[in-house]
C-alpha cells in the first residue's frame, strides 16, 4: 500500500518520541520548539556545560533532566539572573537533593530583583510625575498666549 502525500496545509506526524516517562528522550528540535528557542540557543547553553545531551554520532538526545534544566535555565534568564548564577543555582541543585541550599539562594536573588525593581518603579512614577506637571504647564501657557494649540496634549 503506497503512502499518500499529505494534503496541504496539514502538518505531518511528529516523530515518535525516544523512550518513555522518565527514560524518555527529545530531539534538540522538539525542545526548541517546547520551550520557545532556538537550537543555536540550546546548543550554547550546552558549550556552557550547563546540560549534557547523550551524543550518538552526530546526533544529540536530551534527557528529562537536560529539559528541566534548560526550563531552569531560561527562567533564570528571564528573572534577570546572570549566566554564573544560573550555572551556581543548577549546580546546588545537583548537589543538594533536599534543595534547601538552591531555594536560600533563589530567595536571596529574588530580594534583591523586587528591590531593584522597586526603585525602577519609584524612578518612573516621580518621572511621570515630573512629565504631567510640565507638560499642564505647557498647557497652561499656551492657553493664557490664546495659541491653538493648548488641545494638542491628550491627558
Amino acid at each position: 500500500m503506497s503512502a499518500r502525500p499529505p494534503q496541504a496545509g496539514t502538518k505531518p506526524a511528529p516523530s515518535p518520541a525516544v523512550g518513555q516517562g522518565a527514560d524518555r528522550l527529545y530531539s534538540i528540535g522538539e525542545l526548541a520548539q517546547e520551550l520557545k528557542v532556538t537550537t543555536r540557543a540550546i546548543r550554547f547553553y550546552e558549550a556552557k556545560g550547563l546540560i549534557a545531551p547523550v551524543r550518538r554520532g552526530v546526533h544529540r538526545s536530551y534527557s528529562r533532566r537536560d529539559r528541566a534544566r534548560l526550563r531552569l535555565i531560561l527562567r533564570g534568564k528571564n528573572l534577570g539572573f546572570t549566566l554564573e548564577e544560573v550555572a551556581q543555582y543548577l549546580k546546588l541543585y545537583d548537589a543538594d537533593p533536599a534543595q534547601i541550599a538552591q531555594t536560600q539562594m533563589l530567595l536571596v536573588h529574588i530580594e534583591g530583583a523586587i528591590e531593584d525593581l522597586q526603585i525602577k518603579r519609584a524612578d518612573i512614577e516621580r518621572t511621570l510625575k515630573e512629565l504631567k506637571d510640565i507638560r499642564s504647564q505647557c498647557m497652561e501657557h499656551l492657553g493664557r498666549k490664546g495659541v491653538a494649540g493648548a488641545g494638542i496634549c491628550k491627558g
